[in-house]
């Protein structure tokens, strides 16, 4: 045989022997749950899940021992990343960090949003609350949301308010905003917070209703003000601002919750790996800092009480949801 063939075959049999290493590797490394993690985020890149996606990847790595990559992919309120999800192999490679909306408020509002989250998705672990509030734009007169109030009265009672997904909980927040003030308040729905934001950064939209993750940074930065938030107590990140209850109103105290979820079927040996990951990750101060800086309100729900959880509060909205005579579209 020609020297040159020889050679030829060698290196052809070396490249193919390498590559059936790495695909032996990758196999094993999947099926142990210790290959690269992608992590699912319903929204796009610059919103506030995001940021806190990115945050948690960076430190999960450490201790998970491998890459975590944060995976966009935003539309209909996370519904896409969802669909993905339950189309995930449950090897330990994927998993979904989302809010309450995409889990528990979806089913409610879609008719055939292309999952079911009690039968797809197993709860792996919870790591924060935290609460919505409503913000008006930088071009708005209004100080406080009693001075929005008036000012929305004064021009025949009737106000646009942006809200970051169609048939959300922001969406049925302004609709109950409007009909405890006696307003005629039209919700303005976004695919995602942060075009929402956009618009009010450029004035295109007066008012808005969203997580405080989601509006803190321009709020601090004075481009646009927070003038009430829910919940039953004042946020630590907003200390000056009063929440509805002090402005008289009642039934704003929702809280919802930040979660990560991952395809039925994975194991439980996975699901207490990643959630013994992230535990350590967030009673990191530099981590806990972090996240309480966005306005979070940072603590750890093992995978029984992130799913007792998001039941509670699915069942919660799906009354009040049934009261306002929404129908499922």
């Amino acid at each position: 045989m020609p020297i040159l063939r020889r050679g030829l075959l060698a290196r052809t049999l070396r490249t193919t022997l390498a590559v059936a290493a790495l695909l032996t590797l990758g196999l094993a490394q999947a099926q142990s749950g210790k290959g690269p993690v992608r992590l699912l985020v319903g929204f796009p890149a610059g919103g506030g899940t995001d940021a806190i996606a990115r945050t948690l990847s960076d430190k999960l790595k450490d201790e998970l021992g491998t890459s975590v990559i944060v995976d966009n992919r935003p539309g209909a309120g996370g519904q896409v990343a969802a669909q993905l999800l339950k189309a995930s192999a449950p090897d330990g490679t994927t998993f979904f960090l989302t809010h309450d909306h995409t889990i528990s408020i979806l089913p409610l509002v879609v008719k055939n949003p292309g999952f079911d989250p009690a039968h797809d998705f197993v709860a792996v672990a919870g790591f924060a609350t935290f609460v919505n509030a409503f913000g008006v734009s930088s071009g708005s007169s209004a100080k406080t949301f009693k001075d929005y109030v008036a000012s929305v009265r004064a021009q025949g009672g009737k106000g646009n308010v942006g809200v970051p997904a169609p048939a959300s909980v922001p969406e049925f927040l302004v609709k109950m905003i409007g009909e405890k003030n006696k307003l005629d308040l039209v919700s303005v729905p976004y695919r995602g917070s942060a075009p929402m934001l956009a618009d009010m950064l450029g004035n295109q939209v007066g008012a808005g209703v969203a997580s405080v993750p989601d509006f803190l940074e321009n709020h601090k930065a004075g481009k646009l003000r927070v003038v009430a938030v829910l919940g039953d107590k004042r946020q630590p990140a907003l200390p000056d601002v009063p929440t509805f209850a002090e402005l008289g109103l009642s039934g704003f105290e929702d809280v919802p919750y930040y979660g990560i979820f991952a395809p039925a079927g994975t194991s439980k040996e996975t699901i207490e790996r990643f959630s013994s990951a992230l535990a350590k990750v967030i009673a990191q101060p530099e981590v806990h800092d972090r996240l309480t800086s966005m306005g979070l309100t940072v603590g750890f729900m093992s995978s029984q009480q992130l799913a007792a959880r998001e039941h509670a509060y699915s069942q919660a909205w799906a009354r009040i949801i049934k009261a306002s005579g929404f129908q499922p579209q």
